[in-house]
């Protein structure tokens, strides 16, 4: 039976004497936090008192006494972190291992992408993510995905336009339309952007932005067409050249691209209230050797940031921009999430509350339950490969085609002229992209340079941004025998050699994501990084991630599609 109104307003009347009566100090506080030195947002500075917490929120600061009360002295308090721009996806596991993997390092709000997911799964994938992030303590809080596919030349799993997801905008972690990667298409007035952007904005909405490096008019028909926001700089003057027109700029430093030390003179009183902190994608390595949003503070402190300002540049910049007007902040009435660090100079983060509850004690977590998931969206994310066996004949073709070239330390590519021929010892290796979702039996080739393989092949089903088979080799029957384990997996990544799998990376959610947790997925995924390195794979290229943008045809120069090698910048297939 529903709740009646009157009951409803009945509840939270008697949560809210609770709160109000704990502030006056009419009653104990359910938690004080005695003694602390915490940053205040609001005045820029270093402040000290007790802080009261009733009912999961900040109800006072001053002197208080509470049914628990935890002494802070010689630490510092700070509000929890969040993370402005993440695809969830590209941790490799499922969102309750993220969590376990982010909590402790002070991160309490995320703001998500299903970007990845929705490519394999569309507006299930959407669901999926949504029931998967249901009350975890960390709050996950998504962006509609913009582009699915990111481009027309790509073959996803689906086409959603703006009726797809207009329904999801009622829903309560909804905050808007994530990034428009699609700025040609903006820029040039297409209905089909477009439509999104109005969509979004009848909903009241947000709208982040996905511009490198746009300029002059370009950069103000963009803008002006309603984005607010941009994480792809990757220098100053990109920054401050959209940062005058309005826009708030997301600092990434995450995996895939670091753009901190490039942009954080942005840290200072001129720019850092329009600034927050992203990562973007964040894998396991990073998650378990470097940390979450605390690294990136930590790093910006170190590059000479105010560490008040860094502070709230991680947590109270990105919550106003979302919002999220209760978080971000040590004040009267908003929500209880909490870092407790040593000082500034370690940054070394010793406990994490949400909602007032502890949930990390130097570095032990609590332990929380998994969110239930509908059965159907359980078995539709195991069962997104629609595809045939492959053999070495569906790779081989005696036509030339082109040679992408890798650039070192990048992933952007160069023009490496034509090939018909696999030739190992000038390291120009067979390279295919094939299609899983729809079983159209499209198989794009073409050759790659500078990858370094010397025998066997590499694949994976992390093929930006539909997600795709992507697979690079020495000869064909390997390739046809790796692309096929990986259909076999459900997904994931295999280093195949001499008839045999090497190693592998299962992920079964959708064919981009782990069941297991985190340590293990990054245990296996370093094994099969050694294995593709033995086989020749140069020591300086991330034999996955290289591999996984080599299919996203919106990256300069070369890229590979599933209808053959493409001419980024001329637009067209060569």
């Amino acid at each position: 039976m529903s709740e009646s109104y009157a009951g409803k307003i009945n509840r939270k009347l008697l949560k809210k004497r609770r709160i109000i009566n704990a502030a006056a100090g009419r009653e104990p506080a359910d938690l004080v936090l005695k003694n602390a030195v915490y940053v205040n947002v609001f005045s820029n500075e270093l402040c000290h008192a007790d802080i009261a917490v009733a009912e999961g929120l900040i109800v006072g600061m001053g002197h208080y006494s509470g049914i628990v009360e935890e002494d802070l002295s010689g630490k510092l308090l700070l509000p929890g972190f969040l993370d402005a721009h993440i695809h969830l996806e590209s941790s490799l596991v499922s969102p309750t291992e993220f969590v376990k993997a982010v909590l402790p390092h002070g991160t309490t709000t995320v703001i998500t992408d299903p970007h990845e997911i929705a490519n394999v799964m569309g507006t299930d994938g959407i669901e999926y993510m949504l029931q998967a992030t249901e009350k975890l303590p960390v709050d996950v809080r998504f962006m509609l995905p913009s582009c699915v596919p990111a481009t027309p030349l790509d073959e996803s799993g689906a086409l959603l336009d703006y009726r797809a997801i207009d329904s999801f905008y009622d829903h309560p972690r909804v905050q808007g339309l994530a990034e428009m990667m699609n700025f040609v298409g903006i820029i040039a007035g297409d209905d089909q952007p477009v439509e999104k952007i109005v969509a979004a904005q009848a909903h009241h909405k947000k709208i982040d932005g996905h511009a490198p490096d746009l300029q002059g008019n370009d950069l103000n028909a963009y803008i002006a067409a309603g984005v607010y926001s941009d994480h792809e700089c990757h220098d100053l003057s990109d920054a401050i050249a959209k940062l005058e027109r309005g826009q708030f700029i997301m600092i990434r430093e995450g995996t895939a691209a670091r753009n901190l030390k490039a942009l954080a003179p942005l840290l200072c009183d001129k720019y850092s209230e329009r600034c927050m902190f992203c990562t973007d994608d964040k894998h396991p390595s990073d998650l378990l050797e470097k940390g979450h949003i605390d690294y990136i503070v930590k790093e910006a402190i170190a590059l000479g940031a105010d560490p008040i300002t860094a502070v709230k540049v991680a947590c109270h910049n990105a919550a106003r921009y979302f919002l999220l007007n209760n978080r971000g902040a040590i004040a009267p009435g908003y929500l209880a999430d909490f870092v407790v660090i040593d000082n500034f100079e370690n940054f070394d983060v010793q406990q994490v509350y949400k909602r007032g509850e502890r949930m990390v004690d130097h570095g032990v977590l609590k332990d929380f339950p998994a969110p239930q998931i509908e059965q159907y969206l359980v078995d539709r994310s195991h069962s997104t490969f629609h595809m045939g066996t492959l053999s070495a004949s569906d790779f081989t073709d005696a036509r030339p085609r082109g040679i992408i070239g890798m650039v070192p330390g990048e992933i952007t590519t160069v023009d490496a002229g034509y090939s018909d021929r696999i030739d190992v010892e000038y390291d120009v290796l067979k390279i295919a992209v094939v299609e899983r979702h729809k079983n159209t039996r499209h198989i794009g080739t073409g050759f790659l340079q500078g990858y370094g393989l010397r025998s066997g092949a590499v694949a994976t089903s992390i093929s930006h941004d539909s997600h795709n088979i992507i697979v690079v080799g020495t000869n064909e029957q390997d390739m046809a025998d790796a692309a096929n384990r990986v259909a076999a997996m459900g997904g994931g990544i295999v280093v195949w050699d001499q008839g045999t799998s090497q190693a592998e990376v299962p992920l079964a959610i959708a064919g981009i994501m782990s069941e297991e947790p985190l340590v293990t997925v990054n245990e296996k995924l370093e094994h099969a990084k050694e294995c593709a390195f033995t086989l020749g794979v140069s020591r300086g290229v991330d034999p996955f991630m290289t591999l996984s943008f080599m299919a996203l045809p919106v990256i300069p120069t070369l890229r590979l599609t599933t209808r053959g090698v493409f001419d980024v910048s001329q637009q067209t297939y060569v």
